[in-house]
């Protein structure tokens, strides 16, 4: 059903790092279209456990490409399905709150099993995922629980990822680099093109609530009603007015529970002196929509304009949102 094959362009092996590495692409034997490049561990340990999954009809998931205004939209989707339980939030990290279902399988070391506590969470059950379609539970399409996916400009995601990989996975090689693999779909959960397809084939669906980054951006507020109808809440205006700000860019970047503090301290321990994170990075780290402008070359920017130029975005009615 599936072929697992290591990649042959050597670009894939520049950006591998020491926490994740032997990356292999994934993809269905029936229709090779769909694949995805994952760590060898991944496919190991985790790949049929998620498969086989079971799913239950009152699940929350949040399903994006990575450095897609995840955790942003995780703090969004738990606030409205728990209430606007601010206490809770505050005191108890988003991770346990909305526990990211493959990361025990990404690289070596993890302490505990991720998969087994989202298992195990009291339902309803919040889970996060970066899994495209087709690695995602097959109960996911029969049971049908509340699924929201987020997407972001594919160049802003490059840029964010890149950052990402070098402060947490220790990646030491060339920002040039990994634009090219991200350009080849050779970095971890590529390609985002395909991922998105996928979602956005099934964004009418009465269970699916699609949003893009820069709406949420734009005008907060709106999305944030969006959401509301979405699971059947009616807060006041007022109420409304409260979580904007909770979720504010600067609120959500110095929350110890939303900004990833816990998970920074395990991948700093796990990777060494060697590989820390550089002096003030952040996992939420700028959210600025054309914020790759900054730091891509013309030349990089052109190869991305290439990439996101897709005939399968164009044939779905998909554009980015620049």
């Amino acid at each position: 059903m599936y072929n697992i094959e290591r990649p042959e362009d050597e670009i894939a092996r520049k950006i591998e790092t020491p926490l994740i590495f032997d990356l292999q692409r994934i993809s269905l034997k029936d229709d090779p279209s769909k694949f995805c490049v994952m760590p060898k561990t991944f496919i190991d340990k985790g790949f049929e456990r998620i498969k086989n999954m079971k799913v239950f009809e009152d699940d929350i998931w949040i399903v994006t490409f990575p450095k897609c205004g995840t955790t942003w939209a995780q703090e969004m989707i738990w606030m409205i399905g728990n209430d606007l339980d601010y206490e809770t939030s505050a005191k108890t990290s988003l991770d346990e709150r909305f526990p990211f279902l493959e990361m025990s399988w990404l690289g070596p070391g993890i302490p505990f099993d991720i998969f087994e506590m989202c298992q195990e969470m009291p339902r309803p059950r919040y889970i996060k995922s970066h899994l495209p379609y087709f690695l995602l539970p097959d109960q996911l399409w029969t049971v049908k629980p509340k699924i929201v996916y987020v997407v972001r400009n594919a160049k802003d995601a490059a840029v964010s990822w890149y950052h990402h990989h070098v402060n947490l996975h220790g990646y030491q090689g060339r920002m040039e680099d990994f634009i090219e693999a991200f350009s080849k779909d050779l970095v971890p959960y590529s390609p985002i093109n395909e991922h998105i397809i996928d979602f956005w084939s099934i964004k009418d669906e009465p269970n699916i609530l699609f949003l893009f980054f820069e709406d949420m951006k734009k005008n907060l507020d709106q999305e944030v009603k969006r959401a509301m109808q979405f699971f059947g809440k009616d807060f006041s205006q007022e109420q409304i007015d409260k979580l904007c700000q909770h979720l504010s860019f600067e609120s959500v970047r110095n929350s110890k529970t939303v900004n990833k503090d816990e998970q920074i301290k395990l991948l700093m321990e796990l990777g060494g002196k060697k590989y820390q994170p550089k002096d003030g990075f952040s996992f939420i780290r700028k959210g600025k929509v054309g914020g790759y402008k900054d730091e891509l070359s013309d030349e990089q920017i052109k190869l991305l304009d290439n990439y996101v130029n897709h005939p399968g975005l164009e044939k779905i009615g998909f554009e980015y949102k620049f």
